[in-house]
């Protein structure tokens, strides 16, 4: 989980109740059918006619039809958020079926938006839904912001982070934001005209390897769900004006305790709010360190080679050892023939340099290729000239060699 730095427990923080005002304004009226469907939100006063209204009036785009994006996607579809925007540029896998609930067995292979945007229709055919089959970048994130009032940004890469927070900083649009990994997610408001930007809760994004994504370190399926269902609850709060919104505020949340935390944002009195978007987030968060892509420059080899070289080693005429830097759960799911077992965590730490041979060349691979980089980046400095890595690691082995073995 991303280590955030500068936060104070709320409760030690005199109280302040910031005032929101709704962020628009009521539709003209709801239908006989609208006002059936939606009568246990009519009955509470806070929300009543009128802020029913204003959900029907409202655009939110959803950033992601992922694990954050299923049920936030099917409740903002229940509540009734009048036009929901959907973007999302990938297909939909077996290995999303654990957790993204908006997605079922006969969708796989289908483009995420356009699952989505099916079960949006089943759960409430009066939801109009703008479908963006792309990926959100430089070029297209200010056009579509633009189109709507509201931005629920679920992503899982510090990249996109960060470019939805300067376009939402530059068209002045409020964002609720989530992240999940294992056990434990974060939720949080970021709208700068009223107080803190994703920017002052993380000026820098964390170095090259330092934290996981869920594709390599995992997610508790549920977990989406609770912190899907406070994000939409941010952004209905949003949206009628009701409540004390998560703006300022950081809510962390441990399953495994059951326990929620509500830490307080400060402003950064140092910060900058952009005024234009970055050239590259990729490079500015670095998906590998330059040790790391130093490293692998001349030193990565494909599986298409790997799989000659293993078929050499049989034969006797090469001779080296193949280390999956993965962790044990991962190894157990899928694994190269004829790799042996060492962690990244235990090459970096300098504990598995005593299982290394000197007298043999060593070829490092993970699921991606990421963290054996930044394996091999160590394994360069300590002397091993000749060591390479596998670029795409198991998944280009499980799609290009042996498609008979499980993904992840």
């Amino acid at each position: 989980m991303d280590d955030a730095a500068g936060l104070t427990p709320v409760s030690q923080q005199p109280k302040e109740k910031p005032v929101v005002a709704p962020l628009v304004e009521p539709a003209d009226e709801l239908t006989i059918d609208e006002v059936r469907r939606y009568s246990r939100h009519l009955i509470i006063p806070d929300v009543g006619m009128t802020g029913q209204k204003r959900l029907k009036n409202a655009k939110v785009l959803v950033i992601g039809a992922g694990g954050l994006g299923s049920p936030a996607l099917l409740y903002l579809a229940a509540a009734g958020v009048g036009t929901l925007g959907i973007i999302d540029d990938d297909v939909v896998d077996e290995s999303n079926l654990q957790r993204q609930v908006i997605h079922g067995q006969s969708d796989i292979d289908k483009p995420k938006v356009q699952s989505a945007a099916e079960s949006v229709a089943e759960t409430n055919p009066y939801v109009k839904v703008v479908t963006h089959n792309v990926r959100l970048d430089n070029d297209n994130v200010l056009e579509i912001f633009s189109q709507y009032d509201l931005i629920l940004d679920g992503t899982d890469n510090f990249a996109t982070r960060y470019l939805v927070n300067d376009a939402a900083v530059i068209l002045n649009k409020p964002y609720v934001w989530g992240s999940i990994y294992r056990f434990e997610g974060q939720v949080s408001v970021f709208w700068a005209q009223e107080g803190p930007q994703y920017r002052d809760l993380y000026p820098e994004p964390p170095p090259p390897g330092m934290v996981p994504s869920c594709a390599e370190g995992g997610v508790l399926g549920v977990l989406c769900a609770s912190i899907g269902s406070i994000m939409v609850t941010e952004a209905i709060k949003l949206i009628t004006g009701i409540g004390d919104p998560l703006i300022g505020r950081l809510m962390v949340y441990d399953a495994l305790e059951m326990r929620y935390t509500t830490l307080k944002i400060r402003r950064d009195p140092n910060g900058v709010l952009p005024t234009e978007l970055m050239s590259d987030y990729e490079a500015f968060c670095g998906a590998i360190s330059d040790e790391a892509a130093e490293a692998a420059a001349d030193s990565t080899i494909s599986v298409g080679t790997l799989e000659g070289w293993l078929k050499e080693r049989s034969e006797g005429s090469r001779d080296f050892v193949l280390v999956d830097v993965r962790e044990p759960n991962e190894y157990e799911i899928n694994q190269i023939p004829g790799s042996v077992l060492i962690p990244k965590g235990e090459i970096l730490g300098g504990k598995a340099f005593d299982r290394l041979p000197q007298d043999k060349q060593v070829v490092l691979h993970c699921k991606s290729g990421v963290r054996s980089a930044e394996a091999l980046a160590v394994l360069k400095g300590a002397g091993y000239a000749d060591a390479v890595h596998v670029g795409g690691g198991v998944v280009a082995w499980v799609n290009q060699i042996d498609p008979s073995q499980p993904t992840y």
